[in-house]
Formats: C-alpha cells, structure tokens, sequence
C-alpha cells in the first residue's frame, strides 16, 4: 500500500522521533515542500535554460535542507550539515543575474509574464518559509545558520529571475506606485 494510516493519530516521524503534525519543525518541512512545488511550477513555465537549470539546482539544495532539518539534532550526521558554499553560489548566481536586467528604482508590479509571476509567488512562499525557520531558531531549536542565509539570498535570486524571465517573454515592467 502507498499509505501505512500510522499519522491517522495526528503524528507523523522526524528522524529520530514521533512527533505531532503541528510541530514546528513539521510546519517548516512543509513550508519549504511547498517552496520546492512553487519552484517547480515556474521552472515548468522559464523561457530560460539557465533560469530551469538554477531553479533545479536550488530545489536540490531545498530537499538537502529539509533532509537537515528532519533529523533531531542528536541523530543527524554530519554529512547531512547543509554548506556554506550552497549560499555561495547562490549568492554569485543572483549576481550574475542582476548583471543582465535593469532594474527600476520602483516597486515593480508582478504579473507581467506567467513565469515572472510563478517566480513572484515562489519568492513570497520562500519568504514566509524563511520566517518559519526564525520562528524555528526563537522557539529553541537548533538550526544551522546556513539554512537562514541560503533562504534569504533565495529570495533575492528568485526576484531577479523573475526579472530575467519577464524582459525574456517581452514584458515591459509596470512600476507600482506609492502615494
């Protein structure tokens, strides 16, 4: 059978303990699966190779995350420390993206190509994915520090992408304006 009816009760498993479907930590994988899912429905949309391409790597990067934080801190081994150079590269991704688009010093509306808006909404999903990870660390929990830095600079390069995706489906960007 696909299901085994053991979270009937309300629990489901961390690796190393049975804990309740409200659990934090439980709340933060699903977060970030849902990041992952955002992710892959602009990479089905991306007109660019190398957008698809980034967008693949980083949702590896998120199931190296979530393989972290399912462990409880006394099981998890080291090979599953999710690492710096991740946020690195990202970091240098972002900006070698930024280099190809021109950015208003305006807000700017999303929605001007399908995949620019998938990429949108996959950034605000990260955001809040990102805010459960702090709320994660506030409650007591240990998170390696890497997990916050690489989430952070994923919002940053899914903005840019969604730039890069809306100037390569001919949209003219519409600037919001704030009274």
């Amino acid at each position: 059978r696909f299901f085994t009816g053991l979270g009937d009760d309300g629990t489901t498993d961390l690796l190393g303990a049975r804990v309740a479907k409200d659990d934090p930590r439980i709340d933060v994988l699903g977060a970030l699966d849902e990041v992952s899912s955002a992710i892959g429905l602009a990479r089905s949309m991306a007109l660019e190779g190398r957008i698809s391409e980034g967008l693949v790597a980083v949702q590896r990067d998120l199931y190296r995350i979530m393989a972290e934080l399912a462990f409880t801190s006394d099981l998890r081994p080291a090979s599953f420390d999710f690492s710096a150079d991740r946020v690195e590269w990202l970091g240098d991704e972002t900006d070698s993206l930024a280099a190809t688009v021109e950015l208003p010093r305006e807000f700017i509306l999303p929605g001007e190509s399908s995949p620019g808006a998938a990429l949108d909404v996959a950034r605000s999903v990260t955001r809040r994915a990102e805010r459960q990870v702090v709320a994660l660390v506030h409650a007591g929990q240990v998170v390696n520090p890497t997990i916050l830095g690489y989430l952070n600079r994923l919002s940053s390069l899914l903005f840019i992408a969604a730039r890069v995706e809306d100037r390569a489906a001919g949209a003219a960007l519409k600037r919001a304006k704030v009274s």
